[in-house]
């Protein structure tokens, strides 16, 4: 298992930095086809992979991916009341065959798994994102890797013990810590190469500090969701990993943390 578990995270990494450094339409297309395969393993969960909720939600991501190539971000408070207005349709004429909590979850999956991770591609089409979207992988495999070594060799305190034992506050706190000395140190290097921060250090530090704090989060949120539904994981695309899900549910938070964070503290 770990050797499986090695391998791909080494095939992941590789692939990251392929896309990422491209960014564009391969960068673009990647993000995509990830939201689909991730919101698919969630509408199994489920249970509406196959009904016409779900063919609402995979229309609806479609539509929000063309939205954000022809930069028509402000139609999408309309897809959103659009895809609404649908599922509540077929709710009401379909009754009593779909439960309110599948109608919901549908819409909900939109935007905790499309939305949230078509801002990797954001952030790196914004001006300098060649290197602030590295700011999005150390905010969250720093976050993750800063908490586990704190927690193991101070952690006392739990941080959410009925979703996930293992974390402690002190991990947490560590984390947090690691991520925006990283953030600092990738600022060292590259901060001279980016043209409108202005202080690339204090932002990189504070993005990365913000969107480790909203990680762990989306970690925890991960692990509730699968909780309440009794299953280790999402799924088994990537070996020895699981699902899309379980490989990216801190970035789905990291991702518009950072972009949002940068907004402003740019």
């Amino acid at each position: 298992m770990f050797t499986k578990r090695l391998v791909s995270g080494i095939f992941l990494v590789i692939l990251a930095i392929l896309l990422v450094s491209r960014g564009g339409v391969p960068l673009y297309l990647t993000m995509a086809v990830i939201s689909l395969i991730g919101l698919n393993e969630l509408y199994r969960v489920l249970k509406i992979d196959r009904t016409p909720l779900g063919a609402i939600g995979y229309v609806t991501v479609f539509a929000y991916y063309g939205l954000v190539w022809f930069d028509g971000e402000k139609f999408v408070t309309l897809m959103a009341i659009a895809a609404l207005m649908v599922l509540m349709a077929i709710y009401v004429f379909a009754f009593p065959k779909y439960r309110t909590e599948e109608v919901t979850g549908a819409f909900f999956g939109v935007f905790y798994v499309a939305v949230m991770l078509s801002y990797v591609y954001q952030v790196r089409a914004m001006n300098d994102g060649r290197y602030l979207v590295w700011l999005i992988f150390i905010s969250s495999w720093g976050c993750d890797t800063s908490a586990y070594c704190v927690g193991r060799l101070l952690g006392r305190h739990k941080l959410a013990p009925g979703l996930s034992p293992k974390k402690t506050i002190e991990g947490a706190i560590g984390g947090i810590a690691g991520a925006a000395l990283l953030g600092f140190v990738f600022a060292i290097f590259f901060g001279a190469h980016m043209d409108e921060v202005e202080n690339p250090e204090l932002v990189c530090s504070l993005a990365c500090a913000i969107a480790a704090v909203i990680s762990q989060i989306g970690d925890l949120a991960a692990s509730a969701i699968k909780r309440n539904h009794a299953i280790k994981d999402f799924g088994h695309l990537i070996p020895g990993h699981g699902g899309i899900l379980d490989r990216f549910d801190s970035m789905l938070f990291t991702a518009p943390a950072v972009f949002f964070a940068l907004a402003f503290l740019r």
